[in-house]
This record gives structure tokens, sequence and C-alpha cells, in this order.
């Protein structure tokens, strides 16, 4: 066997008890590994044996052939790991041969498997009892989230970035174990941004008086998107788009615009929003606000059954209702006066399942309710549409299919900290413990305690957390009934509470002014949040007024979802929604929202249900929803049928009445009836 047939770049020696493995390196490739013992000679320490490893069997070469490989290297290296006296042993036995051998440090578990693994300050990875190479250090990584159930890819890199970053396997693994290590929790930052926008001055508006001696008293500048907002014809009618971040101050422009019309005798204001709960809490700040001289009526129609209108004034100066609410009094003919402005808030729930596409047909009937009236004669000019976001991905083609003015401002007022650590779901209360306490007992340079919103996504997961934590704290939700929430809120508010539990169901109007937003889970009931949802919810981290920087923590429990229906896991998803861009706002009808919508149209708008179906913001199969209407006998010509009034009353999909239908025929109990459709409704989620 020729030197030139054997010359290899590096000859690694690692030293194993009695023995030395021997492995020739060539191209980053070994050759093979062999077995090497030394005997002592009276020239010095000599090859005795040299056995090349086979499988599981060892093949006896001459030890001349080891001392050729050894000739033929260009370097040869012993491991540091090997013992201080067999490394001098194989250093006076290479120097017989002319020989030169350096000491290096390598990774033990390489070496131990015979792959020669350099390591250096710059790239070992500290175990907590030596330090290995990367690759090691990701497959006892690997093995240790194995244990904790697995994670998917995004999270496994995620971990593996850190761990190259930190160099040290015990920090990481920590993480899986609930461990808040800052360092390693934080996944980045938000900045603060401030656009230089001159603010309007308060005392330069020429409102109607009461309105500007109320915002005199409270304000002596409008903040920045309420200034561009005014800039951009606000108080001269203009239909306006406002985006920008949560607490940036967008609700004042919509209040402000409506109250004065009112007050000047231009119409009422229309005050939507998606959920019951923020209509009742929008409802009560309407009144402590402007309640001295405007009336404030609710509706909400909080049942499709049945709306008995209690507490609802249809001449109220100012109604604030749910999407439905005010759906159900258009499906119904109800005379709802002269609206001057409308407010709808949440604007970007027009690109949800079933809430979406009702909001797209509510607000064309609205429009057309609004023409109407206005094409009868007298004074009413119409209305000012005034629509609010803080998530919106797609904000220039919104605004022109709502044939409204953009008015987009992207401050960020404080900065916010986005942090990620694992656990799962019996150690979150645990994390969530620590985390509240560490807030609540810091205070900002403005005097304030933090204080956390937990988001879960159920009711009793929110009573479970809140029992748990050690520091006050209350369960919020829509199941709680109004007096309780009005407490916990003043509580919070008042600085009484360290943290509030809520479902994620109230993210959109939930106003306390917390510091730190906690997810105890990344669903809403058993969907996934989306990622207007999510950036909705951890926007309430952080005021300016009180907090000095806003903290956001995800609690992401690995290879873990809460229903069967549910694809991807919540570590999968909480790297999708952290690096995700914002979802553009679109309405997509299937055949079930198309009927649905033009049954509305038709009973609202006779034969105007065609104009009102083309503007509408997502593209509705008229032809053929009229044809399917037609078919199930819910209109007769372009008028609803008493069927198809019941239907749409009720807000009912074709399939739910059907099977109401068919209930009734069969003579079946109406209890009966509507179990079946909540046990089929169950089963098809």
């Amino acid at each position: 066997m020729s030197t030139q047939r054997q010359r290899v770049e590096t000859l690694f020696v690692h030293g194993m008890g009695k023995e030395y493995l021997a492995v020739p390196i060539r191209d980053g490739e070994r050759l093979f590994q062999a077995v090497l013992t030394l005997k002592e000679t009276s020239a010095g320490p000599r090859p005795g044996t040299f056995r090349i490893k086979r499988d599981s069997t060892q093949e006896p070469r001459s030890p001349e052939e080891f001392v050729e490989f050894a000739r033929g290297a260009r370097r040869i290296r012993i491991s540091e790991q090997t013992a201080r006296a067999d490394r001098k042993r194989v250093q006076e036995m290479l120097s017989g041969y002319q020989l030169d051998a350096k000491v290096v440090r390598t990774c033990r578990l390489c070496a131990s498997s015979g792959r020669y693994s350099p390591i250096t300050s710059e790239t070992a990875i500290e175990t907590g009892r030596e330090q290995i190479c990367p690759d090691c250090a990701f497959s006892e990584l690997e093995r240790e989230l194995s244990y904790a159930g697995g994670v998917t890819g995004p999270a496994e890199d995620r971990l593996k970035d850190l761990l190259l970053e930190v160099q040290n396997l015990e920090r990481i693994t920590n993480l899986l174990k609930g461990h808040l290590d800052p360092d390693l929790t934080k996944f980045d930052e938000i900045s603060a941004t401030v656009d230089e926008i001159d603010p309007v001055s308060v005392s330069s508006l020429s409102l109607h008086p009461k309105l500007q001696n109320l915002l005199e008293g409270r304000f002596d500048d409008l903040l920045p998107v309420q200034s561009l907002a005014i800039e951009n014809g606000l108080f001269e009618g203009e239909d306006q788009l406002v985006v920008s971040a949560t607490a940036t101050g967008k609700t004042l422009v919509g209040e402000m615009a409506g109250i004065d019309r009112v007050l000047e005798g231009e119409g009422k204001t229309l005050f939507l929003v998606p959920l019951v709960a923020l209509a009742n809490q929008k409802h009560e700040d309407f009144r402590d606000t402007y309640g001295e001289f405007v009336d404030v009526t609710l509706r909400v129609g909080a049942s499709r059954i049945n709306d008995d209108g209690n507490r609802f004034d249809p001449g109220a100066d100012v109604i604030v209702g749910t999407y439905e609410g005010i759906d159900h009094a258009l499906r119904t003919g109800k005379d709802l006066g002269d609206i001057g402005t409308v407010v709808i808030d949440e604007v970007h729930t027009l690109k949800e399942g079933e809430r979406g596409h009702r909001l797209d047909g509510l607000i064309a009937r609205l429009k057309d309710y609004c023409e109407q009236r206005a094409a009868r004669g007298g004074s009413y000019g119409g209305a000012q549409w005034i629509y609010l976001s803080a998530t919106v991905g797609n904000p220039d083609w919104l605004a022109r299919k709502l044939d409204a003015r953009l008015i987009e401002f992207e401050e960020r007022p404080i900065p916010i900290e986005r942090h990620v650590t694992f656990a799962d779901g019996g150690e979150k209360p645990r994390i969530e413990n620590r985390l509240v306490k560490r807030e609540f007992d810091r205070e900002s340079s403005k005097g304030y305690r933090g204080q956390t919103i937990i988001f879960t996504n159920s009711r009793r997961r929110c009573h479970e957390i809140s029992r748990k934590l050690e520091y006050s704290a209350a369960p919020y939700h829509a199941g709680l009934d109004y007096g309780r929430r009005k407490s916990v809120e003043r509580q919070f508010a008042n600085q009484d509470l360290a943290a509030v539990v809520t479902t994620a169901a109230l993210a959109a109007g939930v106003d306390f002014p917390a510091s730190q937003v906690v997810f105890d889970s990344l669903a809403m009931g058993i969907e996934w949040l989306s990622v207007q949802e999510f950036h909705q919810m951890l926007g309430r981290a952080g005021r300016p007024d009180y907090h000095d920087r806003g903290k956001v923590f995800l609690l992401v429990e690995p290879d873990c979802s809460y229903h069967s229906s549910m694809e991807g896991t919540e570590d999968e998803v909480a790297f999708t929604l952290l690096k995700d861009e914002m979802e553009p706002v679109r309405t997509h009808y299937n055949e079930s929202a198309a009927i649905e919508e033009t049954l509305a149209n038709v009973t609202v708008g006779g034969k105007r249900a065609k104009s009102l179906n083309d503007r509408m913001i997502g593209d509705v199969p008229t032809t053929h929803a009229i044809g399917k209407l037609l078919e199930y006998g819910f209109i007769d010509g372009l008028s609803p049928t008493p069927l198809g009034r019941a239907v749409t009353r009720h807000f009912l999909a074709p399939d739910e009445a059907f099977k109401i239908l068919d209930g009734i025929r069969k003579g079946n109990d109406p209890g009966a009836i509507v179990a079946e459709m909540e046990l089929h409704e169950s089963e098809q989620q």
C-alpha cells in the first residue's frame, strides 16, 4: 500500500483507556476507524496492534500500516480529551518517526464515535458538564424536544438559532420547562415610531358648544390620527377608513363626528361593533361621556330567535349596537330615523367567516336605507361613514371598495417586546403567576404598576387561571353579567387588580390599560387566531400615558391543538403569527352565505336586491342565489315569502332552515330540533 495511496488530510487520534481510536480523514470524510495499541520498546513507545473496524468485527493489520498513514498525513491531531499521559505516549511514539502531533479541543461525543470535530470558544456548546460541538448539541436538543412532545420546524429552528447564539444547551432546554430567561424568550421588539404630524389644538375646532367645551376640558391637542382625520375632511362629511394601532385614539374620530352632527340636528349616530359585550361596554362609555346632552340607546339583538327590543329606543340620538342588532332592525322593517353618522368599529371583521358576510350585507343594506330615506325628500342628506380598524393588510384596496378616504397612521406610541416560551397546559398557570407578579411589582416612570391581560380560549379556563394567580385577579368574559364586568373594569382601572383573564373573543374591545399581554392559548374557541386577531390582542400591551413599554408573552405548548379539526400545532402557529404579514381584508362567499345575504337584500330592497348585491365588498353570484331562493320557496319573484321572512329575520342559513322545517313536519319537539342542530354544528367543527 503506497504512501501516495494512503495520503490523508488529517489523522485523528483519540484515547479510550488503554487503546486509541485512529481515524484517517480525506476530503472531509473518514476513510475508516481503527483501534491502535502501543507497546514499549528499547527505543520508546511503538505501534503494538492495529485493527480496522468492520461493522461489529475488527480486522488485524500490520502496525506498520498505521505508520504509513501517519507519514502520509498532512497533519496529525490528538484529542484534548485523551488523558495527558496517553497523549505524551502518542507524541513520543510519533516523534520516533520524526512526526509531530498537535493536541486540539474536540467534541468528546464526536471523538468517541470516531469523528474529528475540533471546537473553539466560538463554536463550543456548554452542557453543564463539558463542551460539545453544535451538531452533537443539536442531537441532544432534539432528544429533549422528543421528551417534550416534539415541536414543529419553525419552533425547532428558533431553538437551534438560540443555541448557537448563547452556546449553552442547559439554558435552551430550560425554556422547554417554562424557565423565563428574558435573553432567550425575547423574539423581537416592535419599536416605537412617531410620525411627524402637527397636532390640531382642540381650541381651534368649531364644534357645537357642548361638545367643544367637553373636549377642551379633556385635551389641549388632539392625537395624530385624530388630527389627520380632521385635516382630511372629517367635519366636512368625508367618509373615512381609519387604520391605526390600538390605543392611538381612533374611536374619538367617530365620536367627534357623530356627536357633533347629532347636536347640530344632522341626524343620529350609529356606533356598531361585532360583539354584544363590546356593545354593552361602548353603550356605557357613551352614556358616561355624552349622556348629559344626548340620549343613548342599545340595540344588540342578543338572540337569533328572540329579540324583544328591550332597552332599545329607535328615537335616541345615539344607537350603540351590534352588527346583527342593527341588521335585524333593517330586516324587520324598523324605522331608524335620520342617520347622520355610521361608525363601523372593527371593520376588519369583514374577512371573518360567518360574521364577515353579514357585516358586508349590513353595510350595503344600511347605505340603501339612508339613500332611500334621502330620496323621499326633506332636509336629510344621508350619512357619513367612518370605518375603524387597527389591523388591515390591504387598506388602500378596502378604502376604494368602501368608497372612503384612507386615514392611515402607523405610529406605535411605545415599544412592545414580544417573547416566546414553551410550556404544557398544566405548567402555564405557574408561569403566568410569575409573569403577573413580576409585572405588578414594577412601577413605570409615570407612576403606574404593571398590569396584565391573559388571553385564553374558554370561559372555564378564565376562572381556572384567575384562581391560581397569587396576586389579585379576576375572570372577564361575556358569560359574566354586565355589573360584574363593570366592577372588574373599575378595579383594574384603579389598579386594584394585577391581572384580568379573558377570552380571545373579547380581544377587540377589552379596554384595560395593561402593560403586559400573555397568551395562554393561541386559539379562539376551536380555531387558531388569525394574524389580525393576534395583532389586535397584542396591541393591548402598553399605553403611552401609563407605561414605558409593553410586553407580550406567548406560552406555547409543543405539539398541541385544541380540537381535532384544527390544522397545525400551537408551536407552529406561534411562529406563523409572529412572522406573517397582516392578512388582506376581503369577504368571501360560499353558496350558503350568498343565499343568506341575497335573501336579506330581497327582504329589505325588493327589486333593488341585485344593486345591493353589486355594491357589497365580496363577489356574490346573484343569479345563482336568486335561483336557489326560488327553488327553496324563500322568495316569490323578488319578494320574500312568509317562510323567507322568517328565515332572514332569524339569520338562518338555508341548511338550518331546512332542518327546522323537517323537524316541524315530523312533529319533533322544538328542544329536540335545536339539540340536533347543535349536535350537527359541533360535528362539523
